[in-house]
């Protein structure tokens, strides 16, 4: 399968059952055009769907996964009779918000009935804080009894009025075992010397200070002033000393595989879908950081229509097929259980389905750093943007 190339540059995908499904260790502690009518309270014959590449089942990717079976959208359409255009257009959070906001801001649709959204930045809260995003018709939605518990009740929306969750993944460190010994905390990381030149860092804020806060034992859910000083400095100071090759979407996957770069901060999908089995990953010593992609209907958006289809996906099933081809962790309860009966093989894989070791090991960040302009004003500045 082709490995996704950026979170910030397109083709990319781009801040649970088996994994959430054992998240109690992990968050206890921690109208659319084309057919589209808009919220009009009706059905519709056709869902305009808006996510990140490579991020929903195809027919190759489900028979390099070696699950016989239809795409999930080609079912989806079977049993409803609504057909779906799928848009792989959100290249990042910022540049999609960007494209849409406009619109948005002048009560107007966007010509789609779901986008996707991650909790790991600013722009989620900006959609729902702005009333960009219509509520959620539950009744339509009986299979939200199978969201995880651990997933119910987020900060950005308690009582999941307005968002589901489409995947969560983990953030760590991957490396190339054929050009390093592996890389195993982010201070080796950012300053053995063997490495310099040769590092890869996310543009994306909370990803990246959330791992270096961790390392430097500070608690990335409670961030001060002088916890997010402390993180860009670290990060600053690896940039001074040429240790970074550059700030990456996940763009960094390629020069990864091909050797240019020796070591990269790393989303756990995206090394599951390289399949490239000189390029490890892992959880950094000190911990990694979990961020969720969410599922909003957002202005002008058909209500029913992007209900139904989030019932569909939320049949333990239906988000087996689904996790087993995006090679990340599904909120599901149930899913791994019917991975193993897809493909007994793939539901042992932890990057997908992680350990309850592993779990214990992540962390989410404080939402309130993504809504702070001068900590985004510092991050753009360590960039040199």
């Amino acid at each position: 399968m082709n490995p996704r190339l950026t979170r910030q540059e397109l083709l990319r995908r781009s801040a649970a059952g088996g994994a959430l499904l054992a998240f109690p260790s992990l968050l206890a502690a921690c109208g659319g055009g084309g057919g589209g009518g808009g919220d009009t309270g009706e059905l519709n014959d056709v869902l305009n769907f808006s996510n990140w590449p490579y991020y929903i089942d195809t027919p190759s990717s489900l028979k390099a996964a070696g699950v016989k079976a239809p795409t999930t959208l080609a079912q989806f359409t079977t049993k409803t009779g609504i057909k779906v255009n799928y848009y792989e257009d959100v290249n990042s959070n910022s540049e999609y918000f960007a494209t849409v906001q406009g619109r948005l801001r002048n009560g107007d649709g966007i010509g789609r009935d779901i986008i996707v959204s991650t909790d790991n930045d600013r722009y989620l809260s900006e959609y729902l804080n702005n009333d960009w995003a219509l509520k959620l018709d539950k009744d339509l939605i009986p299979n939200i009894s199978n969201l995880v518990p651990t997933q119910a009740s987020p900060p950005f929306d308690p009582n999941r009025e307005f968002t589901l969750p489409w995947f969560s993944g983990m953030d760590g460190i991957a490396w190339n075992e054929e050009v390093t010994d592996p890389v195993t905390s982010v201070t080796q990381l950012l300053t053995d010397p063997k490495l310099k030149g040769r590092v890869g860092v996310w543009n994306s804020m909370g990803d990246t200070l959330g791992l270096i806060m961790l390392e430097n034992g500070d608690d990335p859910a409670k961030v001060t002033d002088e916890t997010f000083d402390r993180a860009i400095a670290v990060v600053q100071k690896a940039q001074d000393a040429g240790q970074i090759r550059r700030f990456y979407g996940n763009d960094y996957a390629q020069p990864l595989a091909k050797g240019d770069l020796a070591a990269s901060m790393a989303w756990s999908g995206d090394i599951f879908l390289l399949a490239d089995p000189k390029v490890k990953w892992g959880i950094a010593k000190a911990g990694g950081i979990l961020f969720t992609d969410n599922m909003l209907i957002p202005t002008g958006g058909s209500v029913p229509t992007a209900s139904t289809y989030m019932n569909f996906v939320y049949v333990p099933k239906t988000a087996a097929q689904l996790a087993l081809v995006a090679g990340y962790i599904s909120s599901v309860a149930g899913v791994k259980d019917e991975a193993a009966k897809l493909n007994a093989d793939a539901a042992d894989n932890t990057l997908v389905f992680p350990t309850d070791e592993m779990l214990g090991q992540l962390h989410q960040n404080d939402p309130t750093m993504f809504s702070n302009p001068e900590y985004e004003k510092k991050w753009l500045g360590v960039q040199g943007k």
